[in-house]
């Protein structure tokens, strides 16, 4: 018998675990392949370990824009693979390290609900039974593959991000159907290392709900550097290597690649591990309240499998902020300061809302922008690009309530925005924050001093 039994092991239900563990409660995990999840294992990690050794590849190139000569500077795809795959089975095992010392008991296999019996919840792993006072479901989610004709994931022509995690060469051309975070991403590491990139995206821009100022940016410059960009197309089919499409104007059209990557979202994973035995209710995902409690009593849910804000770092405060009520703390998930961040050569990074959002919402706003350039260290470190950050402030309440910016390392800088946001800071408390100088950080003091 348990306090608590977990399904999955990425960044909801490990969290989670050594969080319970740490309050007092006996705790089980399930998880059927490694620790970390989709995030660690063929997510986050490992695409920003290649990414990084892409960025490291664009510096050599381009070192002499710094005064630095580098000559015929060499990728290696195997090496960089090699040391994606090194860094993964690192955390991993840091993770199992985590588990064993929080007295978390992991069980690997595929785990499923029963039944109820009593107040309790049983679970059944490989041929044996557990029992659990409380349930968190941290299943995750997958790749969506669409029901596009001649679709055929079997001859390894047409991948999904953990397929193309895999490849042990660097193809020629790749086509990436999907124009979102994940296939931006990948766009722009594969166009780094010399393959030549088509994105093909369904909306009028790239990289969904972010700032268009700011998206339109990140186009503008991977269209430079050679990636081809077809906005508003409608994949009508596949045949082999051939993308087929109707473009903008109706056209019918198609493009060629050595590979296809889709990237068109993720869905929960909400079957085949028995939610409807214990009845939990499923629209997208598993429905939560605040507390990300389900519709059953004791049963929780956290992470992607909710359908909701499929982020790592919101997975891991969702599975705190259930343990919390599990043990009668009081918390409440809120989503106004989760960050997200797209790694891309220079990184974007938001949080909060943007004008459109605000406008959306019906709340008035004021906002500033600069070029990241009016930070003295940002020049310093990037020659001939000058950047961007956005504030967004609720003009009635002068609260901080979003923030968007383009330029490297803004992926470390917009925590700042987050606890603005979290906090509930006005411009006039932050304006008296002393920024270290010279940092790039110091763009949030003068974008909010230009209001």
């Amino acid at each position: 018998m348990y306090d608590l039994a977990i399904l999955g092991g990425g960044p909801g239900g490990y969290v989670a675990a050594e969080k319970a563990a740490g309050k007092g409660l006996s705790v089980i995990l399930f998880e059927k392949n490694e620790l970390g999840g989709v995030c660690l294992n063929e997510g986050c990690i490992p695409t920003k370990t290649l990414l990084y050794s892409a960025k490291i590849y664009d510096y050599a190139r381009h070192g002499d824009k710094y005064g630095v000569s580098v000559e015929n500077p060499a990728l290696s795809f195997e090496e960089v693979m090699s040391r994606k795959k090194k860094v993964v089975k690192k955390l991993v095992g840091g993770v199992r390290l985590k588990m064993k010392n929080a007295g978390v008991e992991v069980i690997k296999g595929s785990a499923c609900i029963e039944r109820r019996d009593g107040a309790d919840i049983v679970i059944s792993c490989e041929g044996n039974e557990y029992a659990a006072t409380n349930l968190l479901i941290c299943t995750g989610s997958e790749a969506s593959v669409p029901p596009i004709p001649g679709l055929d994931m079997s001859q390894g022509i047409v991948l999904t991000n953990r397929e193309i995690l895999s490849l042990d060469s660097r193809p020629e051309s790749l086509v990436i159907i999907g124009g979102g975070v994940i296939g931006t991403e990948f766009a722009s590491f594969f166009n780094s290392i010399g393959t030549k990139v088509t994105v093909l995206e369904m909306l009028p821009k790239i990289l969904g709900p972010i700032d268009e100022e700011i998206s339109g940016m990140v186009q503008d410059i991977y269209a430079k550097r050679g990636v081809e960009f077809k906005l508003g197309c409608k994949v009508t089919s596949l045949c082999g290597n051939t993308v087929n499409y109707t473009d903008s104007e109706g056209n019918e059209c198609s493009v060629e690649g050595e590979k296809i990557l889709l990237s068109v979202g993720r869905r929960a994973n909400v079957s085949g591990f028995g939610l409807e035995k214990v009845g939990v209710a499923v629209e997208r995902g598993i429905k939560v309240d605040s507390h990300m409690r389900t519709n059953v009593p004791n049963v929780y849910a956290a992470g992607d499998v909710t359908g909701f804000c499929q982020l790592a770092h919101a997975a891991s405060r969702e599975g705190e902020v259930a343990v919390n009520d599990i043990c009668g703390i009081n918390d409440e998930m809120t989503y106004s300061s989760i960050p997200s961040v797209v790694y891309t050569n220079p990184e974007v990074a938001c949080v909060g809302l943007t004008e459109k959002d605000a406008e959306a919402k019906g709340i008035k706003v004021k906002a500033a922008k600069l070029p990241m350039a009016f930070s003295g260290r940002f020049v310093a470190e990037n020659e001939g690009f000058f950047g961007l950050c956005k504030c967004v402030v609720d003009s009635e309440t002068d609260r901080i309530v979003g923030a968007q910016m383009v330029g490297n390392p803004c992926s470390e800088i917009i925590q700042g925005i987050c606890v603005a946001i979290q906090s509930g800071m006005d411009v006039s408390t932050l304006e008296k924050v002393v920024f270290p100088h010279p940092t790039v950080s110091e763009i949030i003091k003068e974008t909010i001093s230009a209001l």
